[in-house]
C-alpha cells in the first residue's frame, strides 16, 4: 500500500513515522513534509491548498490513501474534492468540518443537542458585542470564530481588555476572515484534557486521554499557542470520567452531526474542562492535535493504517487500540519571540546528528534544509517525544534531550507534564 500524508508539521511528521511503521504500507509521501519527516516519507512539494496537484499525484504514483493532518485543507473541503475524484482519503468532509471551522456551528450544535458547554453569544457587529462584554463580569473569553492556528482564543481579565481583543479581530484584523465572527464565551475554571476518538460516523474507537498545554510560558501564563507540549495519557481524565466523555460528548455529537445531515468520518477531537465531576467541552477539532498526536502515536501498540483505511472506505475497523505501557510526554521547543514574530532560517546545530531511539524521538514541526545545513522554518520547530514506565520518568528522558539540543534561538516550558507528577506522586 501507498500513502501519502498531506502537510509538514509534528503532527505529520509523527503520523508518517507510525504510518511508515505498517507492515502493509511499502512507500509513504509527505506534502509538503519538512526536514524530519524526510526521514520517514518521500516529501513531495506540493501545498496543501493546491487539492488539483495533490489528486494529480495520487493518480500517478498510484497512492492507495491519503490521510489529511491539517485542519485548512479539511474546512476548505479536500476531503470532498478527492472523493469525486474517486480517490480514498481519511478526513471530514467540509460541512463536517465545520465543526472546528466555526465555533458559532460548534456552540449552536452543543445547545441544540445538549452537549455540555459553557454559556456564549455570538456577535458579527463590533457595537453590540461591546454593549455584551460591558454587561459580562470578567473575567471572560473572546473567540475567533474561524481559523485562527489556536491562536485566536483571548482571555480577558477586564472590560478593557475585552474590548482590546474585540477591536484587534473586528476592526484591525488580527486573524482575517475567521475574527470578523466572534464567540464571547463563559470563563471555565479547572484542568483542560483532550480526548480523541476515531469514528465512521456511527461507532467510535476512543484514543487514550492526553493533556495539552497552550499557553507560551510555565504555570499557564502568557498568551496562547499552537501548543507547547503534551502528554498521555491524562490523570484527570478517570476511568469513570472517560466512560462520561463517550457517553456524554463523543457519541452524542457523532450522533448530532449525522443528525445534521454532516456525518463525521475521521478523527473528532473535544478539547474539555474538568472541575471535579463537572465536565464541559470547550471546542472540537476535526482532525490530531499537534502537539498531542505526538505522544499518543509514540504510545500506539497498534497498527495505525487499518484504522485508517477502513474509515476511509467508511466501515471502521473497531478492535481496541493497545497501548504500550507507561506514559509519554512531549516537549515543544519553539522559535524565540513565537508565538509573535521570529526569525527563520536559523541553523540547528546540535540537531544535526542526534539519534532518535527506541524511548525518545524528535518530531520535526518547523525545519527545513538551506544549503546542506538543517534550520528552522517555522514558529515551533521541534517536538521532544518520550516514554517512560512513569510519568516522572518520561519527563525526565525527555528534558535530558531537550538539553543537549537546547540553544539560545529555542524557548520551552519546562513544566509539562507537572500536572500529572502533582495528580499520581510519581
Amino acid at each position: 500500500m501507498k500513502v501519502l500524508v498531506v502537510g509538514g508539521g509534528g503532527r505529520e511528521h509523527a503520523l508518517c513515522w507510525k504510518i511508515s511503521q505498517s507492515p502493509l504500507v511499502e512507500k509513504t509521501y509527505c506534502a509538503p513534509g519538512n526536514a524530519g519527516i524526510s526521514r520517514h516519507a518521500e516529501c513531495v512539494a506540493i501545498g496543501v491548498g493546491d487539492f488539483d496537484s495533490l489528486a494529480q499525484f495520487v493518480k500517478k504514483e498510484s497512492v492507495d490513501l491519503t490521510v489529511v493532518g491539517p485542519e485548512q485543507p479539511l474546512c476548505e473541503g479536500i476531503t470532498d474534492f478527492f472523493e469525486k475524484e474517486g480517490l480514498l482519503v481519511f478526513g471530514p468532509s467540509k460541512a463536517a468540518a465545520e465543526l472546528e471551522g466555526s465555533k458559532s456551528f460548534s456552540k449552536n450544535l452543543m445547545k441544540k443537542y445538549g452537549i455540555p458547554t459553557g454559556g456564549y453569544s455570538v456577535f458579527t457587529d463590533i457595537g453590540q458585542a461591546i454593549a455584551e462584554i460591558s454587561e459580562t463580569e470578567p473575567p471572560f473569553v473572546v473567540k475567533a470564530d474561524g481559523l485562527a492556528a489556536g491562536k485566536g482564543v483571548i482571555i480577558c481579565a477586564s472590560q478593557a481588555e475585552g474590548e482590546e481583543a474585540l477591536r484587534s479581530m473586528m476592526e484591525r484584523g488580527a486573524f482575517g476572515e475567521a475574527g470578523t465572527k466572534v464567540v464571547i464565551e463563559e470563563f471555565l475554571t479547572g484542568e483542560e484534557a483532550s480526548f480523541f476518538a476515531f469514528t465512521d460516523g456511527e461507532n467510535i474507537l476512543p484514543l487514550e486521554p492526553s493533556q495539552d498545554h497552550k499557553p507560551i510560558f510555565d504555570g499557564d501564563k502568557g498568551p496562547n499557542t499552537g501548543g507547547m507540549g503534551a502528554y498521555t495519557p491524562a490523570p484527570v481524565v478517570t476511568d469513570q470520567l472517560r466512560q462520561r466523555i463517550i457517553d456524554e460528548v463523543m457519541v452524542p455529537t457523532v450522533r448530532a452531526m449525522k443528525s445534521e445531515g454532516r456525518a463525521y468520518r475521521g478523527i473528532l477531537y473535544a478539547g474539555l474542562m474538568i472541575k471535579d465531576d463537572d465536565l464541559k467541552v470547550l471546542e472540537f477539532n476535526c482532525r490530531f492535535g499537534d502537539p498531542e498526536a505526538q505522544p499518543l502515536l509514540m504510545k500506539m501498540e497498534s497498527d495505525i493504517v487499518p484504522i485508517l483505511y477502513s474509515i476511509a472506505r467508511g466501515e471502521m475497523k473497531t478492535d481496541p487500540i493497545e497501548w504500550k505501557e507507561g506514559f509519554c510526554v512531549c516537549v515543544v521547543m519553539a522559535s524565540r519571540g513565537y508565538p509573535g514574530s521570529y526569525d527563520k532560517g536559523v541553523e540547528l546545530k546540535e540537531l544535526m546528528d542526534f539519534p532518535d531511539t527506541r524511548e525518545t524521538v524528535v518530531f520535526h514541526a518547523g525545519t527545513a534544509f538551506s544549503e546542506g545545513k538543517l534550520v528552522t522554518s517555522g514558529g515551533r520547530v521541534l517536538g521532544i517525544t518520550s516514554l517512560g514506565d512513569t510519568i516522572e520518568g518520561s519527563i525526565r528522558s525527555a528534558y535530558k534531550a531537550v538539553d543537549s539540543i537546547s540553544d539560545e534561538n529555542l524557548i520551552y516550558r519546562t513544566d509539562i507534564g507537572k500536572k500529572a507528577l502533582l495528580r499520581i506522586g510519581r
